[in-house]
């Protein structure tokens, strides 16, 4: 058992391992979702969390550790925003076309996704510093974490939560938008993005394009909205954050 052991202690120091861990569980974990006939239940963010976050306790990893391997994962978010521009210039006409109703679904779901998260916890009595980290749950992480930094909420807590939510709306927007009869891709697409910021815009690019594009829209306007609406209503309400 010795020499397992020295070697699993000498390559987990790698940064290459963790590296290399990340990018075949995600594989494996696409691949069940493909498997599954891409079933929103079987989505592949939340088995890829699940399986490195088990890997990490049983192997007493700390985040840091593991993040030094695998932040070039972390860099490519970058690009891959900025990608999402080439399906909106392919379907620039239909965007055109529905640019007002888009602006009136943007300004309603943000600010309901932000008022009814401060208001249900608050209703639980929950403190002040997680209502602020928990206000920007619908925004990509990057965005979220550095609001909830500056108006003093937990920027650990926020990625949890924006994290959560994102998988979470991923799981249930196929089925819920199916219930509801709703079969405009666009329309579908926008609220899966603007609810559920990067993982929902990759899950409705799986279900069709047109959805995709209009997901990405929603999730980079929503983070630009939720910039100006949050630190506005955090200073409202917690006049002394």
């Amino acid at each position: 058992m010795g020499a397992p052991v020295a070697l699993w202690v000498y390559l987990s120091t790698t940064p290459l391992l963790w590296l290399t861990l990340t990018v075949v569980i995600w594989l494996f974990a696409d691949w069940l979702a493909q498997s599954s006939g891409r079933n929103p239940l079987v989505n592949p963010v939340m088995i890829a969390i699940a399986i490195v976050s088990a890997i990490l306790l049983a192997t007493g990893t700390s985040y840091g550790t593991y993040f030094d391997g695998a932040q070039f994962v972390h860099f490519l978010l970058g690009p891959t925003t900025v990608a999402i521009a080439i399906p909106l210039y392919k379907n620039w006409p239909i965007v055109r076309r529905k640019a007002l109703p888009m602006l009136a679904a943007l300004i309603a779901g943000t600010a309901t996704s932000i008022f009814s998260a401060i208001a249900v916890a608050a209703a639980f009595g929950v403190p002040r510093a997680v209502l602020i980290s928990l206000a920007p749950k619908s925004v990509t992480a990057p965005v979220a974490m550095s609001l909830s930094e500056s108006l003093g909420g937990i920027p650990a807590l926020t990625a949890v939560l924006v994290v959560f939510t994102g998988v979470l709306g991923a799981v249930i927007v196929t089925p819920l938008m199916n219930a509801m009869g709703l079969r405009d891709y666009a329309a579908r697409g926008f609220a899966a993005g603007l609810a559920a910021h990067g993982i929902g815009t990759a899950r409705a690019f799986v279900v069709d394009p047109v959805a995709g594009t209009f997901a990405g829209i929603a999730m980079g306007l929503s983070a630009i909205l939720s910039s100006l609406l949050i630190p506005v209503i955090v200073r409202l309400l917690f006049p002394t954050a």
